[in-house]
Protein backbone atom coordinates (compact mmCIF):
# COMPACT_ATOMS: atom_id res chain seq x y z
CA UNK A 1 0.00 0.00 0.00
CA UNK A 2 1.33 3.32 -0.73
CA UNK A 3 0.89 6.02 2.31
CA UNK A 4 0.96 9.29 1.35
CA UNK A 5 1.91 12.12 3.26
CA UNK A 6 3.06 14.71 1.24
CA UNK A 7 0.81 18.11 1.30
CA UNK A 8 2.66 20.50 -0.71
CA UNK A 9 1.95 18.69 -4.31
CA UNK A 10 -1.03 20.18 -5.82
CA UNK A 11 -3.22 18.89 -8.96
CA UNK A 12 -3.08 22.67 -10.27
CA UNK A 13 -0.17 24.40 -11.28
CA UNK A 14 0.55 27.36 -13.53
CA UNK A 15 -0.04 25.96 -17.23
CA UNK A 16 2.83 27.50 -18.30
CA UNK A 17 6.55 28.98 -17.71
CA UNK A 18 5.25 32.84 -17.17
CA UNK A 19 5.39 34.08 -13.54
CA UNK A 20 1.60 34.00 -12.96
CA UNK A 21 -0.16 37.91 -12.42
CA UNK A 22 -1.60 39.06 -9.35
CA UNK A 23 -5.11 37.24 -10.16
CA UNK A 24 -3.75 34.40 -11.32
CA UNK A 25 -1.51 34.10 -7.90
CA UNK A 26 -4.90 34.68 -6.03
CA UNK A 27 -6.64 32.29 -7.53
CA UNK A 28 -3.84 29.52 -7.45
CA UNK A 29 -3.88 30.10 -2.86
CA UNK A 30 -7.69 30.37 -3.43
CA UNK A 31 -7.97 26.75 -5.27
CA UNK A 32 -5.25 25.28 -2.55
CA UNK A 33 -7.36 26.78 0.29
CA UNK A 34 -10.83 26.21 -1.11
CA UNK A 35 -9.64 22.40 -1.90
CA UNK A 36 -8.41 21.96 1.64
CA UNK A 37 -10.25 23.58 3.97
CA UNK A 38 -13.59 23.52 1.54
CA UNK A 39 -15.37 27.07 0.31
CA UNK A 40 -16.69 27.73 3.52
CA UNK A 41 -13.96 27.61 6.01
CA UNK A 42 -11.60 29.17 3.46
CA UNK A 43 -9.88 32.24 5.01
CA UNK A 44 -8.93 34.96 2.89
CA UNK A 45 -6.66 35.98 5.39
CA UNK A 46 -4.94 32.64 4.98
CA UNK A 47 -5.29 33.57 0.50
CA UNK A 48 -3.69 36.73 1.12
CA UNK A 49 -0.79 35.29 3.65
CA UNK A 50 -0.20 32.85 0.82
CA UNK A 51 0.21 35.17 -2.04
CA UNK A 52 1.66 38.34 -0.30
CA UNK A 53 -0.93 40.55 -1.81
CA UNK A 54 -2.82 43.18 -0.22
CA UNK A 55 -6.93 43.24 0.69
CA UNK A 56 -7.15 45.74 -1.89
CA UNK A 57 -5.43 43.85 -4.28
CA UNK A 58 -7.99 41.07 -3.92
CA UNK A 59 -10.88 43.34 -4.18
CA UNK A 60 -9.86 45.02 -7.19
CA UNK A 61 -10.01 41.30 -8.54
CA UNK A 62 -12.66 39.66 -7.02
CA UNK A 63 -15.39 41.81 -5.40
CA UNK A 64 -16.12 39.30 -2.32
CA UNK A 65 -14.87 35.84 -1.76
CA UNK A 66 -18.25 34.54 -4.09
CA UNK A 67 -17.27 35.98 -6.79
CA UNK A 68 -13.75 34.24 -5.94
CA UNK A 69 -14.66 31.02 -5.24
CA UNK A 70 -16.43 31.23 -8.48
CA UNK A 71 -13.58 32.15 -10.71
CA UNK A 72 -11.33 29.02 -9.34
CA UNK A 73 -14.68 26.73 -10.59
CA UNK A 74 -14.70 28.84 -13.88
CA UNK A 75 -10.80 29.05 -14.54
CA UNK A 76 -9.00 26.98 -12.25
CA UNK A 77 -10.83 23.18 -12.33
CA UNK A 78 -12.87 23.51 -15.14
CA UNK A 79 -10.10 24.20 -17.11
CA UNK A 80 -8.01 21.52 -15.75
CA UNK A 81 -10.87 18.82 -16.47
CA UNK A 82 -11.44 20.38 -20.10
CA UNK A 83 -7.36 19.85 -20.39
CA UNK A 84 -6.82 16.41 -18.49
CA UNK A 85 -10.06 14.98 -19.48
CA UNK A 86 -11.82 16.13 -22.50
CA UNK A 87 -9.00 17.48 -24.99
CA UNK A 88 -7.26 14.09 -24.84
CA UNK A 89 -10.20 12.31 -25.77
CA UNK A 90 -10.62 14.70 -29.02
CA UNK A 91 -9.55 13.42 -32.82
CA UNK A 92 -8.37 9.90 -32.01
CA UNK A 93 -8.12 6.94 -34.63
CA UNK A 94 -9.34 4.48 -31.68
CA UNK A 95 -12.34 5.99 -29.33
CA UNK A 96 -12.15 3.04 -26.94
CA UNK A 97 -8.41 2.48 -26.89
CA UNK A 98 -7.87 6.27 -26.54
CA UNK A 99 -10.58 6.51 -23.44
CA UNK A 100 -9.24 3.39 -21.87
CA UNK A 101 -5.51 4.95 -22.08
CA UNK A 102 -7.04 8.07 -20.59
CA UNK A 103 -8.15 6.25 -17.37
CA UNK A 104 -4.83 3.99 -17.44
CA UNK A 105 -2.98 7.47 -17.44
CA UNK A 106 -5.41 9.26 -14.95
CA UNK A 107 -3.30 8.21 -11.77
CA UNK A 108 -0.59 10.94 -13.23
CA UNK A 109 -2.73 13.37 -13.86
CA UNK A 110 -3.56 13.60 -9.61
CA UNK A 111 -0.96 14.42 -6.87
CA UNK A 112 -0.30 13.26 -4.03
CA UNK A 113 -2.35 16.31 -2.28
CA UNK A 114 -5.12 15.05 -4.32
CA UNK A 115 -5.36 12.01 -3.25
CA UNK A 116 -4.88 13.16 0.81
CA UNK A 117 -8.07 16.02 -0.19
CA UNK A 118 -9.99 14.14 -3.00
CA UNK A 119 -11.50 15.31 -5.96
CA UNK A 120 -11.73 19.15 -5.61
CA UNK A 121 -15.13 18.94 -8.39
CA UNK A 122 -16.70 16.11 -6.42
CA UNK A 123 -15.84 17.97 -2.97
CA UNK A 124 -17.06 21.35 -4.14
CA UNK A 125 -20.19 19.93 -5.83
CA UNK A 126 -20.75 18.25 -2.24
CA UNK A 127 -20.54 21.22 -0.17
CA UNK A 128 -22.11 23.83 -2.56
CA UNK A 129 -24.01 22.84 -5.02
CA UNK A 130 -27.31 22.31 -2.78
CA UNK A 131 -26.84 25.36 -1.26
CA UNK A 132 -25.17 28.37 -4.04
CA UNK A 133 -27.49 28.30 -7.01
CA UNK A 134 -23.95 29.79 -8.67
CA UNK A 135 -21.99 27.32 -8.27
CA UNK A 136 -24.43 24.63 -9.02
CA UNK A 137 -25.20 25.84 -12.40
CA UNK A 138 -20.90 25.99 -13.06
CA UNK A 139 -19.97 23.17 -11.41
CA UNK A 140 -23.65 21.30 -13.41
CA UNK A 141 -21.56 22.82 -17.00
CA UNK A 142 -18.59 21.11 -15.87
CA UNK A 143 -20.03 17.74 -15.59
CA UNK A 144 -22.44 18.17 -18.50
CA UNK A 145 -19.18 19.30 -20.75
CA UNK A 146 -17.51 15.91 -19.33
CA UNK A 147 -20.15 13.65 -19.86
CA UNK A 148 -20.60 14.60 -23.48
CA UNK A 149 -17.07 14.46 -24.10
CA UNK A 150 -17.52 10.76 -23.52
CA UNK A 151 -20.40 10.26 -25.05
CA UNK A 152 -19.70 11.33 -28.15
CA UNK A 153 -16.32 9.01 -27.62
CA UNK A 154 -18.66 6.40 -27.40
CA UNK A 155 -21.07 7.14 -29.93
CA UNK A 156 -18.11 7.41 -32.81
CA UNK A 157 -17.12 4.00 -31.15
CA UNK A 158 -21.03 2.39 -31.60
CA UNK A 159 -21.55 3.83 -34.57
CA UNK A 160 -17.90 2.35 -36.53
CA UNK A 161 -19.34 -0.95 -34.77
CA UNK A 162 -16.88 -1.34 -31.93
CA UNK A 163 -19.45 -1.86 -28.86
CA UNK A 164 -21.86 -4.11 -28.21
CA UNK A 165 -25.98 -3.09 -29.18
CA UNK A 166 -26.70 -2.53 -26.11
CA UNK A 167 -24.64 0.14 -24.73
CA UNK A 168 -26.12 3.57 -24.84
CA UNK A 169 -23.33 6.28 -25.07
CA UNK A 170 -24.73 8.62 -23.11
CA UNK A 171 -25.73 6.58 -20.56
CA UNK A 172 -22.08 5.17 -20.12
CA UNK A 173 -20.24 8.07 -20.46
CA UNK A 174 -21.35 9.41 -16.68
CA UNK A 175 -21.20 6.26 -15.69
CA UNK A 176 -17.42 6.12 -16.48
CA UNK A 177 -16.89 10.01 -15.05
CA UNK A 178 -18.51 8.88 -12.05
CA UNK A 179 -16.41 5.40 -11.63
CA UNK A 180 -13.47 8.22 -12.20
CA UNK A 181 -14.46 10.47 -9.53
CA UNK A 182 -15.52 7.58 -7.16
CA UNK A 183 -12.08 6.26 -7.75
CA UNK A 184 -10.57 9.36 -6.50
CA UNK A 185 -12.93 9.73 -3.52
CA UNK A 186 -11.85 6.11 -2.23
CA UNK A 187 -8.09 6.56 -2.78
CA UNK A 188 -8.40 9.29 -0.69
CA UNK A 189 -10.67 7.37 2.26
CA UNK A 190 -8.09 4.47 2.19
CA UNK A 191 -4.94 7.32 1.70
CA UNK A 192 -3.61 5.09 -0.70
CA UNK A 193 -3.15 5.05 -4.59
CA UNK A 194 -4.16 1.08 -4.65
CA UNK A 195 -7.63 1.62 -4.35
CA UNK A 196 -7.26 4.29 -7.32
CA UNK A 197 -5.57 1.62 -9.49
CA UNK A 198 -7.89 -1.11 -8.69
CA UNK A 199 -11.25 1.32 -9.73
CA UNK A 200 -9.44 2.40 -12.89
CA UNK A 201 -8.79 -1.85 -13.89
CA UNK A 202 -12.34 -2.53 -13.09
CA UNK A 203 -13.31 0.10 -15.58
CA UNK A 204 -11.26 -0.98 -18.38
CA UNK A 205 -12.56 -4.24 -18.06
CA UNK A 206 -15.93 -3.13 -17.75
CA UNK A 207 -14.63 -1.41 -21.01
CA UNK A 208 -13.17 -4.05 -23.14
CA UNK A 209 -15.82 -6.56 -21.95
CA UNK A 210 -18.70 -4.19 -23.80
CA UNK A 211 -16.78 -4.33 -27.39
CA UNK A 212 -17.29 -6.45 -30.35
CA UNK A 213 -14.99 -8.77 -30.88
CA UNK A 214 -13.40 -7.76 -34.41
Amino acid sequence: MNDLNDNEVYWWRPLDDVEPDTRGKILFAAYKEIHSQGFQAASLNNILAHTGVTKGALYHHFPNKTELGYAVVDEVIARHIDQSFIQPLQNLENPIDGLIELIRNSGNVFSITDINLGCPLTSLAQEMAPIDEGFRLRLSNIYEKWHQSIAEVMTEAKNAGKLIDEVEPYTLAVTVAATMEGALNAAKVAQSLDKLYHCGCGLIQYLQLIQKPE
